[in-house]
């Protein structure tokens, strides 16, 4: 599933090809026939995340309903499956099954496998928003509501992290390669966990969430650690913990472990995570 970054890169790219322009909207497929309907010819007016979760402003065309009351929005999940691909316009046929397809001047976009693909109101927005925890990448995002939500906790940290009501746009490798920077073990209490600790995996966390939206890949081993074995897949970078379960820690040479924790793997070294 992609992680928070992926959609904050996601929202700057469709900010840059559509922001200003009136946009076709449709759905190939028909399974999201009155939402495209309802956006369609609309100008696409701006693009954001919230965690894995893209919404996609539109406003009227004509002057006259600007207002924020007019305003329109469409709320994206991709889940393990969904992605946009674009192409130039004109646009081939749609190929597979397309759920919607946004077109405007020179790009457009299909949109394939989403868990979501909804139109959303302002009230929708605002329940979203409402239970999702603070997110890393976004200006207004208050890390306090973290560390009291971790702190009040007797569930362990590994699970925190994960937990989009705690800390939104986290999933597997970032909370895996977080905790070995950290020096974290994984299922220490959440409770136990210091504040200034909290704040310190904030601010890591912050950091390479930026670096994966700048280079479009997750990026968390540092320069001293990145030699020996490649990644754990061809297009990417190297991991110090996730999906390396029965290698060397790239530290410390420990065999690094895996369990199951609240259903997803959980990877860790057992040596630098005590």
């Amino acid at each position: 599933m992609p992680e928070g970054h992926t959609l904050h890169r996601l929202a700057r790219r469709q900010q840059r090809v559509f922001a200003g322009q009136q946009v076709h909207v449709t759905s190939p497929q028909g399974r999201f026939l009155d939402g495209a309907a309802a956006v369609d010819g609309m100008v696409f007016a701006r693009a954001e995340a919230w965690g894995k979760h893209l919404i996609q402003h539109f406003r009227p065309a004509h002057a006259a309903g600007r207002g924020r009351a007019g305003r329109r929005m469409i709320h994206v999940h991709l889940g393990l499956y969904g992605a946009f691909t674009e192409s130039p316009v004109p646009m081939d046929a749609p190929v597979g099954q397309v759920r919607m397809r946004i077109e405007g001047a020179r790009v457009g976009v299909d949109l394939r496998a989403p868990t979501a693909c909804e139109f959303f109101t302002p009230a929708d927005l605002d329940e979203l928003v409402a239970r999702l925890g603070p997110d890393p990448l976004r200006p207004d995002a208050d890390p306090t509501r973290a560390v009291s939500a971790i702190g009040r906790s007797r569930r362990p940290i590994g699970a925190l992290l994960m937990d989009q009501k705690v800390i939104a746009g986290v999933g597997n490798v970032y909370r895996a390669e977080l905790l070995f920077r950290a020096s974290m073990n994984p299922y220490r209490e959440g409770r136990s966990v210091p504040p200034d600790s909290v704040e310190a995996m904030w601010a890591d966390l912050t950091a390479l969430m930026r670096v994966g939206v700048r280079r479009g890949r997750i990026h968390v081993v540092r320069p001293e650690d990145d030699h020996g074995p490649g990644s754990y897949a061809p297009d990417r970078p190297r991991t110090y913990v996730y999906r390396r379960a029965g290698e060397a820690c790239r530290v410390c040479g420990t065999t690094i472990r895996v369990a199951e924790l609240e259903g997803r793997n959980l990877y860790w070294c057992p040596t630098c995570q005590p």
